[in-house]
This record gives structure tokens, C-alpha cells and sequence, in this order.
């Protein structure tokens, strides 16, 4: 069952969300050469209580930290532990929160000093791809459109489309129906409909799109080991069209201030 919000209730996950984009701007300012990325992730947890929200993360299915840090070939669920970022190093920081029984989600992966040429264009990319899947999510499409628009973009460049995970509903759960895929045929899957809350997340590997899980459970790696990019936005469905719940605005404002 999809589960339809008023506007009351999204612009409660409003609020949980835009706390998501805050959290990862905090872990931009400590993006750098040598932090662990399990520091990063006592920033991130400390950050989210102080400003009266949860981890959303923490404990879900087992899952034992607040952030889930993916550095290089991981594509997602990376556990933060003693690995010290190195320079060159594609870093991808998914986050979620619990505010006011609602959950917010989001991604962004962030560059580590100076990274090759090849990531920094799947980053750029990948993000791109994300915008291009927002604007065809209007009410009478379909999941397939999301989907079609981040494959057919991503794989003009040689990428490819992590099937194995998917982008999802959300609202009073962490995962909700309907499922959203990175890749599709127009006019395929789940109609769109006003009040629908989704998180549309491409995760795009710079080769070929076969993962494994580590035996830890989680982490999830490219097979060919090649470095993979996650973008996420949290978007709801309205008669005018999506409307973004989440926001990259303090994260970029961040990386910008870093840069000069």
C-alpha cells in the first residue's frame, strides 16, 4: 500500500529532511585528508540530537552507525569505522533522521582533496542525472519515466545503473512503497500521484553495474571495483509537479567556502 501525506505531513518531512541536508553540511566542513570516517560519523550523530531529531539509521535492521559512508568502489552501506580518507578519495554520505515521527533521507558524495578527472565527472554526472529524474516525476507518470531519464543520461557516457538497489517511498517508515529504479521504460511501474513522498537516489558505477555485499552485511561494492557516485533527493508529488523536500543549498554553500 502507498501511503498518500497532506500537506501538513509534508512539510513535516519537510523539516526532518532540510535537518539531513544541515547534518551532511556539518560533515562537509570535515571532509579532509586523514579524518576516519567514524569521527565523521559521531559529527553527524552529535549534530542531529542537538538539533532535537534522531538518527534514522542507528539500530535500523541492525545497522550500527548514523551515517552510511561509501568511499571509492562502495557503492553503498559503507559502515564509518578507522579508514582515513585519503586524498583522491570519492566519498558518497547517506544520512537519514526521525523528526516529529516523520523521516528525512538524503545523499551527496563529496570529493577528498583533488580527485581524477574520472570522478569528478561522475559526481558531476551522476548528480545531474538525479535533476533529470526529478522533472519527469509528475503526477500521471510513472516510476519507469524516473527511471528511463537517470539511465538513458548516465549510460550515454559509458556509465552504468546499479539495479540491485533502488530508490523508495518514505514517510512514517524509513522505506516505503513504491519503489523507485534508476533505470526503466517510460509509462512502466507505480503511477505518480499527488501526495506521494519518494526518494529518487541514482547510484552510478564508473563501469560495469554488478555489486556484491561484504560479509559484514552491508557494504556493498562495485565488482569490477570501479568507483561509483550516489546523489539522493527527497521529493513529494503535487499538482504543479515534484517539489523537492531535501536540500544540497548548505552542503555546496560549504564546499564552495572551502574551495576559497
Amino acid at each position: 500500500m502507498i501511503s498518500y501525506k497532506t500537506k501538513e505531513e509534508i512539510e513535516l518531512i519537510r523539516q526532518s529532511s532540510l535537518l539531513v541536508g544541515k547534518t551532511l553540511a556539518e560533515v562537509a566542513k570535515h571532509i579532509r585528508p586523514g579524518i576516519k570516517t567514524i569521527e565523521l560519523d559521531k559529527i553527524a550523530e552529535a549534530f542531529i540530537r542537538d538539533n532535537n531529531g534522531k538518527p534514522a539509521f542507528k539500530g535500523y535492521a541492525g545497522y550500527p552507525a548514523t551515517l552510511c559512508i561509501s568511499v571509492n568502489e562502495v557503492v553503498v552501506h559503507g559502515i564509518p569505522g578507522n579508514y582515513e580518507l585519503k586524498d583522491g578519495d570519492l566519498v558518497s554520505v547517506d544520512c537519514g533522521t526521525l523528526m516529529n515521527g516523520f523521516y528525512g533521507d538524503s545523499a551527496y558524495s563529496f570529493a577528498v582533496g583533488e580527485v581524477s578527472d574520472d570522478k569528478r565527472l561522475l559526481m558531476q554526472r551522476t548528480k545531474e542525472s538525479l535533476y533529470l529524474g526529478i522533472k519527469v516525476a509528475k503526477p500521471g507518470n510513472r516510476v519507469g519515466n524516473i527511471g528511463y531519464e537517470v539511465q538513458t543520461y548516465v549510460e550515454s557516457f559509458g556509465y552504468s545503473v546499479v539495479r540491485d538497489l533502488v530508490g523508495h517511498g518514505i514517510g512514517r517508515e524509513l522505506h516505503e512503497k513504491p519503489e523507485v529504479p534508476n533505470y526503466g521504460k517510460r509509462g512502466d511501474g507505480t503511477m505518480l500521484r499527488p501526495g506521494m513522498v519518494i526518494c529518487i537516489e541514482p547510484m552510478i558505477n564508473f563501469g560495469k553495474r554488478y555489486v556484491e555485499q561484504d560479509r559484514d552485511g552491508w557494504t556493498i561494492r562495485t565488482l569490477d571495483r570501479s568507483p561509483s557516485a550516489h546523489y539522493e533527493h527527497q521529493i513529494a508529488i503535487t499538482d504543479n509537479g515534484p517539489m523537492i523536500l531535501s536540500s544540497f543549498d548548505e552542503i555546496e554553500n560549504v564546499l564552495r567556502e572551502k574551495e576559497n
